[in-house]
């Protein structure tokens, strides 16, 4: 009996510890084998490979390495060969086979890299777009250039290494040359270019001087007008990208006719915030530049460019109310403009609400505006300096002055609080003293 009692406490303990030493090995940490970690980031290695100095890393952490202008080996020190990185199969297939031993406590298997593109790939690429070109070949240019598309969405890299072999530069030749026949015909592959080609900005100067040729300005507006929603986003896109940087683009486009019809319309119906805001850019260089802005500003006034900012004002993002403003300021700069700007109603509370409210820039040119609309009046009855003052334009001027602001900002806001200050009598204000006597309860 007492034999029988000993061997089944033996079974009974020898059953907890096994139990205890499950229990504690679950909730021991996997820990990852060191030659699987990257040496920089200390992660497992996603997509490992090595340097010419035979050191294994992950492809994204030494990427960024040798892009800081780093030209050696993190651990070695040595100066590299090559910067290209050679992929390490064994590894890599080390580390998955890894991660499927232990999905059991949470580990996924890594997938399979894709392998990054090169430069000699790129260049066949451009080869094949420029030969598809001369053969007018639209279907084959098209399929070329989507799969750039394609294989610069794959990653950063990928796209800088596009960028930097000037895929820019030989797309825009290709758009070129598409644009001196009917838009009509070729729309899919100039569609298809313009796509790709707003994935590789900021453009570089020769890109700019083919996209700027005339047949290309005016294949860019005709999408603006006629193509479809993705077509319109694209052109003002790379539209904004021209003039932005360039006077005599900006005359050229200025001349085509249906340019200022097409940018007032991205305002007016919306397509996306993407392009209401290059519009809104295109369109402030176009009022601000001289010789084009006169007939810019005529053009939008009538059109009815004016009020619908002061709407938009209203309840828009700040990105737009910025470049809103912007434009407003720029409108504004000649009588029509302040005219029409003076005549709506909601004009005056918008600036006035608007300063410091939504950036400094935005401050800038909410006080530049108020300033153009209440000179203007100078000389009449101070309706428009009534109104800001009643909403409060004495008080955030103030407050602008001993916060801080631009030099010119600093001048326009004094001689706005030196012309509302012939004006504040005029206001009916009640007097503390009135009330002196009143019980409050509280």
């Amino acid at each position: 009996m007492i034999s029988t009692w000993r061997r089944r406490r033996a079974a009974r303990r020898a059953e907890k510890q096994q139990r205890e030493g499950e229990n504690c090995g679950d909730n021991m940490e996997l820990a990852i084998p060191k030659y699987f970690r990257c040496p920089i980031s200390l992660d497992l290695m996603k997509d490992p490979v090595t340097l010419s100095t035979g050191i294994t890393y992950d492809r994204e952490s030494i990427e960024k390495w040798i892009e800081s202008g780093n030209f050696t080996c993190p651990i070695t020190n040595q100066v590299l060969r090559s910067l290209e990185p050679i992929p390490n199969h064994t590894i890599r297939q080390m580390i998955q086979n890894w991660c499927v031993e232990n999905r059991s406590y949470g580990i996924e298997r890594i997938p399979t890299p894709r392998i990054p593109v090169s430069s000699v790939e790129v260049l066949e690429i451009q080869t094949k777009i420029t030969m598809a070109c001369k053969g007018r070949d639209q279907i084959g240019c098209r399929n070329l250039v989507a799969k750039i598309k394609t294989i610069m969405n794959e990653s950063q890299r990928n796209k800088r290494c596009f960028m930097g072999n000037g895929t820019a530069s030989v797309l825009s030749v290709a758009f070129e040359e598409f644009s001196r026949e009917s838009f009509s015909e070729n729309a899919e592959v100039l569609e298809e270019i313009l796509s790709s080609l707003t994935l590789m900005f900021p453009l570089d100067g020769e890109a700019k001087s083919y996209l700027g040729s005339a047949a290309s300005m005016d294949c860019l507006v005709w999408f603006l007008k006629d193509g479809n929603l993705s077509g319109r986003r694209n052109a003002v896109l790379v539209l904004k990208e021209l003039v932005s940087s360039d006077q005599n683009k900006l005359e050229v486009l200025s001349a085509i006719d249906g340019a200022t019809e097409g940018l007032f319309e991205l305002i007016k119906e919306p397509i996306c915030p993407t392009a209401t805001k290059a519009s809104l850019v295109t369109i402030y260089h176009m009022v601000t530049s001289t010789p084009t802005n006169v007939k810019a500003i005529a053009k939008f006034v009538d059109m009815g460019l004016v009020s619908l900012l002061i709407e938009m004002l209203v309840d828009s993002e700040r990105s737009i109310c910025e470049k809103s403003l912007g434009v407003l300021d720029g409108i504004c700069s000649c009588d029509q403009g302040r005219e029409e700007a003076n005549d709506h109603s909601l004009t005056v509370p918008v600036l006035v609400k608007k300063i410091h409210r939504i950036s400094d820039m935005a401050t800038e040119f909410s006080v530049s505006v108020l300033w153009k609309i209440c000179k203007a009046e100078k000389r009449q009855e101070g309706g428009v300096l009534l109104e800001a003052l009643q909403v409060g334009a004495f008080q955030k001027l103030l407050l602008l002055l001993q916060i801080g602001c631009g030099e010119r900002t600093k001048e326009i806001a004094t001689e706005l609080l030196k012309l509302f200050n012939s004006h504040r009598q005029r206001l009916e204000c009640i007097d503390s003293s009135d009330f002196k006597d009143l019980k409050r309860p509280f």
